[in-house]
């Protein structure tokens, strides 16, 4: 117990080094000004305003070298392996790692938390999952378990071949994973990624369709880490910041690296539907200016938190479900839209300068840009 706490203080003192003159960050996105969209956000705008989603984070920063992390979220507050959420998966560039995705389109579920890291501590963030699966109540019998785990690339911030992440990490994220406020930026799985040329990392978002579109809630959570040429809410910032890839008919390689979309709601879905949902996500994402690079992997996963297609362990052969229409289907996809380009920007707004192990990623100069977007909206 001592040699942890006292290399957690040592963690926590590199840290606090680290980013001692780094600016504070900005608001976000919405918060300063800059709306996206024409629905409105749920009340925090975060993947948590979907009733018992909760997010975890585990950030890990030593000295220069490692800038990494793990980000966990959980469907529920109860055991996800005998109260599974139907899902749906979708590979839009599938230039990475995703473990578990098979089984999700194959089966349309999930049975244990979607952990996020980066792409060389997939096997530990998957272990974690395995092991606090196995030990929840009522899972003594278990034999086979299907860990659902996304990773982006964090290469440059981060020593990624050291492959600091542990089990532990890991799991501390499950076990720390909570409702309410969502941390943004430079924190678990987005510690240490890059979007555009610029510190980004984890960002969330939410919608809510008013009653006379079902009153459903959307959220997204983004661990975003990918490029092309940045654009706002309509403005080509990259372009006008003299940032982005191709510039000079040049191919810098920084549309690479990966982005990894997270979507819960409680509209009633079936899997099929939920697949519907995060091809829909992918929308806001070219919004922001993707290239959707060859070497980007770029996923989306999408689950229904609805008692009405909750699928239990102990449920008869034959399951009563009571999963919304194809025709109730648009605003939703509408929402995944809106969201996951909010969700995408807010972690760019998030973002802070971060001296890593290859180089410096600068914070988005949010005061530069703001006056744009602004008066873009007037």
């Amino acid at each position: 117990m001592r040699m942890k706490l006292k290399r957690s203080i040592l963690v926590m003192a590199a840290a606090l080094g680290a980013f001692a003159s780094t600016p504070a960050p900005a608001q976000r996105a919405r918060e300063a000004g800059v709306v996206i969209g024409i629905l409105d956000p749920g009340p925090l705008n975060a993947i948590t305003d979907v009733d018992g989603v909760q997010v975890g984070h585990v950030t890990i920063r030593e000295g220069r070298d490692i800038n990494t992390g793990v980000t966990a979220i959980l469907p529920h507050d109860g055991n996800p392996f005998r109260s599974r959420v139907p899902a749906g998966f979708v590979a839009f560039n599938a230039f990475g790692k995703f473990i578990g995705s098979t089984q999700v389109v194959e089966l349309g579920e999930i049975e244990t938390p979607i952990l996020l890291t980066n792409t060389l501590n997939v096997a530990e963030a998957a272990a974690a999952a395995v092991e606090w699966t196995l030990d929840q109540p009522g899972n003594e019998a278990v034999r086979s378990v299907n860990a659902v785990v996304g990773e982006t690339n964090d290469g440059f911030l981060n020593d990624i071949r050291r492959r600091r992440v542990t089990i532990a990490d890991a799991r501390r994220a499950i076990e720390n994973a909570k409702g309410g406020r969502v941390e943004e930026g430079a924190v678990g799985a987005g510690t240490g990624t890059i979007s555009f040329g610029f510190k980004s990392g984890i960002g969330t978002a939410s919608r809510k369709l008013p009653d006379s579109l079902g009153g459903w809630t959307l959220g997204v959570l983004v661990q975003a880490n990918y490029g092309g040429v940045l654009d706002i809410a309509g403005v080509p910032v990259g372009v006008r910041l003299g940032q982005y890839e191709f510039k000079d008919d040049v191919d810098r390689g920084t549309a690479d690296g990966s982005v990894v979309i997270v979507v819960a709601t409680d509209a009633p879905l079936s899997d099929r539907n939920l697949r519907r949902v995060a091809e829909r996500a992918f929308i806001g994402i070219g919004r922001t200016g993707s290239s959707f690079s060859n070497g980007s992997g770029d996923y989306a996963i999408a689950f229904s938190t609805s008692m009405d297609v909750r699928r239990e362990r102990d449920e008869g052969r034959i399951a009563q479900i009571g999963d919304l229409s194809n025709a109730a289907m648009t605003p939703l996809f509408q929402a995944a839209a809106e969201a996951t380009e909010e969700a995408a920007i807010n972690a760019l707004f998030a973002g802070e300068t971060v001296a890593g192990h290859r180089g410096t990623a600068e914070r988005l100069p949010v005061e530069t840009v703001l006056p744009w977007l602004t008066s873009a909206s007037d």
